[in-house]
């Protein structure tokens, strides 16, 4: 079961348990009871799954008296949608983050570049003799901590979370159940792509009082009406390749600095929700301007063509059906190494 221990057949045929993160959960656990103080990051740019899984650890952990504090690279404040997760003010901006914090709990985050200006924090800490516990789902991680809490397998790092949160013995009350559901229904695509285990998780939350519509609604259903003007513009443009990606079809949509203007990043953000629906091609992209020629690549793939491996080409990483990476330079030859990596990228089975 994704996110819970896996049963494997070995040993003349019994069920062998396969936990990829138990032991370092009982490890997390006990260094986050001594801490005094814990600092926790997401990635630049935080998802729900980033922020949340920070949020609801470190409103843990101050419940026990422990002093937090939440940051990320950028930008200076959380998405718009997700401000209200943080209801205890844990967010601080990354000049009040120490220089070297004691201990640093990275969510959500698969490697030093995703930390942006934070990222020198973890060589500081770690050269202080402090711990660097890493919990994230992403199968590039490249294991940059003291200790990781990395199961490719979870549909979400608030699964992880979920998991410490319970070996910490601490309360799952509303306000944390809800930064939890925020993660866990937007990294699943509300669902659609969730285990049995997954399931029983969110069962949990909605016990613990999450309204499912009220914390849904302002991640994945709304948006000003710029937006739509912006996406009629950006869909105008759309391209759809039909032979690119080993024949199985590729559509890719620019959203350009002037597309833009005046919206929310998760605004942009859920383009590419819209054009994966594109039934012609088993991946779509979008490139998102994020200053002249600086482009923040989406990549998503129906269920053949693993573009984690595509973007680990480009230089970023991710999920075989979900990742993305950072690039500068002429749109044009951004798609040409997209298409190229995507034409020699492994087909799943």
């Amino acid at each position: 079961m994704r996110g819970q221990p896996d049963t494997d057949r070995t040993g003349g045929g019994r069920p062998v348990t396969v936990d990829p993160v138990g032991q370092a959960v009982a490890e997390a656990a006990r260094k986050l009871s001594e801490a005094s103080d814990v600092t926790l990051f997401a990635h630049i740019n935080p998802d729900a799954d980033a922020l949340g899984s920070a949020l609801a650890l470190g409103r843990a952990l101050r419940r026990r008296g422990c002093a937090v504090r939440v940051s990320f690279g950028m930008p200076e404040l959380p998405p718009f949608s997700l401000r209200d997760l943080d209801g205890d003010d844990l967010v601080v901006p990354p000049d009040e983050v120490p220089a070297a914090p004691p201990v640093l709990v990275v969510c959500d985050t698969g490697s030093l570049q995703r930390l942006g200006k934070l990222a020198d924090r973890v060589g500081a800490t770690i050269a202080a003799g402090g711990d660097v516990i890493v919990i994230d789902h992403h199968v590039s991680n490249t294991r940059y901590g003291t200790l990781h809490l990395v199961d490719e397998h979870a549909e979400a790092t608030v699964m992880i979370v979920l998991r410490l949160l319970d070996e910490l013995g601490a309360e799952l009350d509303l306000p944390t159940a809800r930064c939890l559901y925020a993660g866990l229904v937007t990294d699943t695509r509300s669902f659609r792509h969730a285990s049995a285990a997954t399931h029983r998780a969110a069962a949990r939350l909605l016990e613990a009082g999450v309204d499912p519509e009220a914390t849904t609604r302002p991640l994945l259903d709304t948006h000003p009406f710029a937006w739509m003007n912006m996406l009629s513009e950006v869909l105008g443009e759309a391209r759809l390749e039909p032979t690119a990606a080993q024949g199985l079809g590729f559509v890719h949509a620019t959203v350009r600095l002037a597309h833009s203007d005046g919206l929310r990043s998760e605004d942009v953000d859920s383009v590419i929700d819209v054009v994966r629906t594109t039934s012609e091609a088993e991946v779509a992209a979008v490139l998102k301007e994020t200053a002249p020629e600086h482009w923040s690549v989406s990549l998503r793939s129906d269920s053949r063509v693993d573009v984690g491996h595509a973007a680990a080409a480009c230089g970023g990483g991710g999920h075989r059906l979900a990742s993305g990476f950072t690039a500068q330079g002429p749109a044009e030859e951004i798609i040409a190494a997209m298409r190229k990596a995507l034409d020699e990228a492994p087909l799943l089975d």
